[in-house]
């Protein structure tokens, strides 16, 4: 390829990116944005801690449900057909929330805006990973959890001038998530569908053809094979233990700042933008390094970190300031042991005929167990905060060891394909 091919696949794969990676935006400004409407909304509503806690696991769990269908939509429809669907049933949910607030309207909006929102990331995280030239695609993949970050600082902003507001501000959350995915559509248009997913539908289609044999069950069967069934527990499991830490923190950190550490929701967002920009500053650092050979390293420091910054609040107690070194220390590790690291694993370690449903699988799992974990999670509070924080500890140091010891030590599929075709060694792979 020659260096205007280069900058022209470079340029194309940034814009992937970009659309694609708003997928990420709406993602976390869900999680986040209802985790902070909850608070806003449970005196003008009247909603109990149980209550707060059903809808933050619902939200999680519909995730978890839309993540296990779009990512096999995805693998058996393409990937551009699918992400367009979810983005506009995200629109209107986020619509409905917006303009209906109500108790019922939060039930059945936030497990359609969970669904829409979870069947959207695997799709657009395949998309990505199929679209970027090989040396820039960790580069690529990371820069979504830049967008995913950017979710979050919306939701803070807004918080910070509405948090205070009362109902008006969760109006205003859910309505500005239905712009950006109103926005995401609009890029997503023009973008045609996965050159690498059209060559591999057409080759496993003239198999099948061949074989007798139908493309979809064939498809799943063999990514219960031996030697991709083990990145899929490995990852799956690293993700679950990672983001049970990850989840807690934006769906509960303006809870744990107001009902334990007694800051009201505004000063808690401002907080919060802070601790945000240090780790969107670690999300640079892992760009830099996630496509080097220090991305091991790398790792472990930031697991390190990660752990230190959780037991914090543990050994002196919940506070303001307790939380906040928790979440300086947890933005720095995160950006690079936490949840950019598993979106590389995911792309990395499956081919292109499952790698949608394999995320599916993956980040269904994970947002189900956050979901048992959310569940449960204003009522840990209420009895005694530091149980959190021990429970927290054990699951990301469990994470941690399984990237550091089993992860890190798997072959990859995308590794010289140039963001085009499959490895033959790869396709041996699927089929041994």
């Amino acid at each position: 390829m020659n260096t205007l091919d280069q900058r022209v696949a470079t340029r194309h794969g940034w814009r992937v990116a970009f659309a694609s990676g708003l997928a990420s935006y709406v993602d976390a400004g869900a999680i986040a944005g209802t985790g902070t409407a909850l608070v806003i909304l449970q005196e003008p509503l009247g909603l109990t801690p149980g209550q707060i806690g059903q809808l933050s696991a619902l939200l999680t769990v519909m995730i978890a449900g839309g993540a296990l269908i779009g990512g096999r939509l995805g693998d058996r429809l393409g990937r551009r057909r699918v992400f367009l669907a979810t983005l506009s049933i995200f629109i209107v949910a986020a619509l409905a929330l917006m303009l209906f607030p109500s108790v019922a309207v939060l039930y059945v909006g936030l497990a359609v805006l969970g669904f829409a929102a979870g069947a959207d990331l695997p799709v657009s995280m395949a998309m990505i990973a199929e679209s970027a030239p090989e040396d820039k695609r960790g580069k690529m993949v990371t820069f979504t959890h830049v967008l995913w970050m950017a979710g979050i600082l919306g939701v803070i902003i807004i918080s910070i001038f509405f948090g205070n507001a009362g109902m008006l501000g969760a109006q205003i959350i859910y309505g500005h998530l239905a712009v950006v995915a109103l926005l995401a559509v609009a890029l997503r248009w023009g973008i045609k569908e996965s050159r690498l997913w059209t060559e591999t539908r057409s080759s496993a289609v003239r198999d099948d053809a061949v074989d007798g044999e139908r493309v979809d069950l064939s498809s799943l069967r063999a990514l219960f094979a031996p030697k991709l069934l083990a990145p899929l527990v490995a990852t799956g499991l690293f993700y679950a233990l990672v983001n049970i830490a990850a989840n807690t923190n934006g769906q509960f950190s303006t809870y744990l700042f107001v009902n334990v550490a007694g800051t009201d929701v505004a000063t808690a967002s401002m907080l919060g933008l802070g601790i945000l920009l240090l780790s969107v500053a670690g999300l640079f650092v892992m760009m830099k390094i996630v496509d080097t050979s220090k991305r091991h390293r790398s790792f472990v420091i930031a697991a390190i970190l990660a752990l230190a910054g959780l037991a914090v609040p543990l050994v002196f107690g919940i506070t303001a300031v307790t939380l906040v070194v928790m979440g300086v220390l947890g933005a720095l590790g995160g950006a690079i042991a936490g949840e950019p690291m598993y979106k590389i694993w995911s792309q990395e370690l499956f081919p292109t005929s499952h790698r949608s449903t394999a995320q599916g699988i993956t980040i269904a799992f994970a947002r189900l167990v956050a979901a048992g974990a959310a569940l449960v999670t204003p009522l840990i509070i209420s009895a005694g905060p530091a149980l959190l924080f021990v429970f927290l500890i054990i699951t990301s140091g469990a994470a941690y060891l399984i990237g550091i010891f089993w992860i890190f030590r798997m072959r990859t599929f995308l590794k010289g394909d140039d963001g085009v075709t499959v490895t033959q060694d790869a396709r041996q792979n699927v089929a041994g």
